[in-house]
């Protein structure tokens, strides 16, 4: 028995799949629509939304289309950077981290119309669905949440077609369609789906859409400085740059450069393991200079303990707890190691690598007077005698005993 909504705000992109969720919300639960599209930099025009959300017999008050790219990048993208957030390794969380923020709006939009609900397009199968969710109920428990993929009976591409035409909704034919399922934002684009579903398949070359191919870059390398202040990168090449306009830029200057590139198979929240490719080039480029300045500010057991803490703040991203208390908790333990970050990083990028040719800033620990290879006034090679004798004491004592 469904419960009774009479107001839903539904995560909207225009598409196929969002256009049939759109009516079969009016269908199944008899209820007022309000889309919501949100420009967080995924590269296509969001206008279109609007129009095709007119032509299904949505009132012009109950669109909403914002540009979030700012927001996106300011808070959400950079505080997960100050952590150096990697997901198993190797994945950037570039949808992990959208998905928060569309949920945060879409509540926001409900509590503006009056709405009781809100709605997704994420499958029952997939990471998302459990992402939105968690930031409704973070946000607002009292609102109806509806996931048509686990309630309708539309399980195939054919049937999703047929109900398209059945009811009049405009299937846009698009020539050389990807046959990959794809999200993109101005962090990354991912790819799913085809023959990324055996893992031992290489993907073809035209299936990366941001990157030149490495041995197609530009056979000469290209040098940046990126200025960081509390953690966050603020310039590029001496000119300060907004949050977003800072990625953006990076992510051009990657892509040109073969960088960012990544193929693995991760393990999904939901259980089963999932092969996909993505594209990051300016997180990827912002990873490297993030930990190059930090390798100069930050002392080290401050730096080893973030460390240790990251595959924990990572995995809490991953698996959609981005508004949980324990994620806040280590947000602001992160952010304050990030007091000190401030400097700059010279980096050269070639052929899909990333190199670190310099670190400059007066947070520096770096003490040449203690590190010098050279003759020195302030160390005393001798106390390294006791140092190591006292740190290997339960060694001693153990070597003892044991030959009693």
């Amino acid at each position: 028995m469904n419960k009774e909504v009479k107001k839903v705000v539904l995560a909207y992109s225009g598409g196929l799949d969002t256009s049939i969720i759109l009516k079969w919300l009016q269908d199944k639960y008899n209820c007022e629509v309000v889309t919501f599209t949100a420009d967080i930099g995924q590269g296509e025009e969001v206008e279109p939304a609007r129009q095709k959300a007119l032509q299904l017999g949505i009132k012009p008050e109950n669109i909403f289309i914002d540009d979030l790219t700012e927001e996106f990048v300011k808070d959400y993208v950079f505080p997960m950077f100050r952590s150096n957030a990697i997901y198993e390794g190797e994945y950037l969380l570039g949808t992990s981290i959208a998905r928060p923020l569309i949920a945060k709006r879409q509540v926001e939009i409900a509590h503006i119309t009056g709405a009781d609900g809100v709605s997704h397009g994420a499958t029952g199968k997939g990471n998302d669905q459990v992402r939105f969710e968690m930031g409704y109920l973070g946000k607002d428990s009292t609102l109806t949440i509806i996931a048509p993929w686990r309630e309708w009976d539309l399980d195939s591409r054919e049937s999703l077609l047929a109900y398209a035409r059945e009811h009049n909704i405009q299937i846009e034919k698009k020539g050389n369609k990807s046959p990959y399922s794809m999200d993109a934002n101005l962090l990354h684009i991912s790819y799913e789906g085809g023959i990324l579903e055996d893992p031992n398949a290489e993907p073809e070359e035209s299936m990366w859409l941001w990157t030149t191919a490495p041995e197609d870059a530009p056979d000469k390398s290209e040098y940046i400085e990126i200025g960081y202040n509390n953690g966050d990168p603020v310039s590029l090449n001496g000119e300060e740059l907004s949050p977003a306009t800072m990625l953006a830029t990076l992510n051009k200057l990657g892509g040109k450069h073969g960088i960012g590139r990544v193929d693995i198979v991760e393990n999904r929240f939901v259980g089963m393991k999932s092969r996909g490719c993505y594209e990051t080039p300016g997180g990827t480029i912002m990873l490297k200079a993030h930990r190059a300045i930090e390798s100069i500010t930050l002392d080290r057991e401050e730096a080893h303990m973030k460390d240790e803490l990251m595959p924990r703040y990572a995995k809490l991203i991953y698996n959609g707890f981005w508004f949980a208390p324990e994620r806040e908790m280590l947000q602001a333990a992160i952010d304050k190691t990030q007091q000190n970050v401030h400097g700059t990083v010279r980096l050269k990028l070639y052929k899909g690598a990333i190199y670190v040719v310099g670190r400059a800033s007066e947070a520096s620990l770096f003490n040449p007077e203690y590190s010098t290879f050279e003759e020195d006034d302030v160390y005393d090679q001798k106390d390294a005698a006791g140092f190591i004798k006292l740190n290997a004491l339960r060694f001693i004592i153990e070597g003892k005993a044991r030959k009693k």
